[in-house]
């Protein structure tokens, strides 16, 4: 009894306060990249580079210590002894302070472009996912369409199969026709639910929370046909490298001159006169040191600065051209896919619609096959599917193309 009244309690409870669900996530392919700037694990880790970067930036370019020396001496009687205390400071004689700034401050905006990078990347791939989950909608509504027209036109033939105008064969094969597109669509749900899960970790979603893809396929457009690089930012961070390296060599340049050091020192001593006594004498004096470039010019590290330089403005140039090779690569694709879809609208589908009905309509009458009409139906759903292939092509490369110029 008293389990009973628990159980009641706990059911009086939860229709006071009934489970609210939680909102699903909802994103389209124009909106799921502000998510990912958003949410994304992986970029807020990389923008951590930005920090690093700004701390090395703001240790770069500073003198060294000052340093304190002290020295103390005495006699084994402690009659006689000597102390001493200075300070001494290295200076550099070049601009090499100022030049580690420089290029401090290059890599702190090569890290910026860094993780743009990231971001750019990880936008084109969430896109691409999202392209397919649309498209793979609409193949779903597409054979939902011809589900339909297959269940009641395997409805019509059980109908005249039962008064005995028809053959109870022709219904059988018509209501496999059915069955087959109803197996076809949970397969596409199957696929569906891999690609969100796909999709969710790029989203930043925790585990159990909900994903919705709103919005469909546009139809298909054409970009311009410019192709301009400076928009990536691997380009630019290409290019920063490449400023960093000219500055490395002018630094390791300067460093051909080590540091000197200068310093001030005092001390006082107190030595034995005799017969006369004790005398106590004050010191006061500045110190200097040179080093002498005699076996170390740092030839090397230039020599490595040079070589760093040149390479580094060569794979500018070279990401410069694959970035324009892979933009008309994309475009190019694109083009064929739009023609492809043009081609299926207005000749292969009108066609195939009027086969179609044709067939249908020659069955329906007694003057055809069963054959006839479910061929003609196959072949019209293969263009609808073969348009909506070309579509989801088109509209991948025209991410690929979109990402290759580095567009938010």
């Amino acid at each position: 009894m008293l389990k009973f009244h628990s159980v009641a309690l706990l059911a009086l409870a939860a229709m006071a306060h009934p489970l609210r669900a939680e909102p699903a996530v909802i994103v389209s392919l124009a909106s799921v990249g502000d998510r990912i700037r958003a949410q994304n694990p992986d970029l807020a880790a990389a923008r951590l580079r930005i920090q690093e970067a700004l701390g090395r930036m703001n240790q770069s370019g500073r003198l060294a210590n000052p340093e304190l020396e002290t020295s103390f001496e005495h006699n084994p009687r402690f009659r006689e002894g000597k102390f001493e205390v200075g300070v001494s400071q290295r200076f550099p004689v070049t601009d090499r302070l100022r030049l580690e700034k420089d290029v401090s401050l290059t890599e702190l905006k090569s890290s910026e472009a860094e993780v743009r990078e990231v971001e750019r990347q990880l936008v084109g791939q969430a896109r691409e996912k999202v392209v397919k989950i649309l498209a793979n909608r609409q193949r779903r509504t597409l054979l939902r369409e011809q589900s339909t027209v297959s269940g009641e036109f395997a409805k019509f033939l059980s109908e005249i199969a039962a008064k005995g105008e028809g053959s109870p064969l022709d219904a059988g094969q018509a209501k496999l026709e059915a069955a087959s597109l109803a197996m076809e669509m949970r397969q596409l749900d199957a696929g569906e639910t891999a690609l969100v899960g796909e999709l969710k970790p790029l989203l930043g979603m925790r585990p159990g929370e909900a994903l919705s893809v709103g919005g469909n396929l546009p139809e298909p457009a054409l970009p311009a046909a410019t192709a301009d690089p400076s928009r990536r930012p691997d380009f630019q961070g290409a290019k920063l490298e490449a400023l960093a390296a000219a500055q490395g060599v002018a630094l390791e340049q300067s460093r051909c001159y080590e540091d000197v050091e200068g310093g001030l020192f005092a001390g006082a001593e107190r030595t034995e006169d005799a017969p006369n006594g004790y005398d106590n004498e004050a010191i006061v004096g500045v110190r200097f040191k040179i080093p002498l470039p005699f076996w170390n010019k740092n030839e090397g590290a230039i020599q490595e600065a040079q070589a760093k330089q040149i390479r580094k403005e060569k794979e500018a140039v070279a990401l410069g051209r694959n970035i324009r090779l892979e933009a008309e690569a994309a475009r190019a694709e694109m083009d064929e896919w739009a023609r492809m879809i043009r081609e299926i609208d207005d000749t292969l589908l009108p066609l195939a619609d009027e086969q179609s009905k044709f067939a249908e309509t020659t069955f329906r009458d007694g003057q055809g096959e069963i054959q006839s009409v479910l061929r003609s139906r196959e072949k019209r759903l293969q263009l609808a599917a073969a348009k909506l292939d070309a579509l989801r092509e088109f509209h991948l490369a025209r991410v690929r193309h979109e990402t290759a110029l580095g567009k938010p």
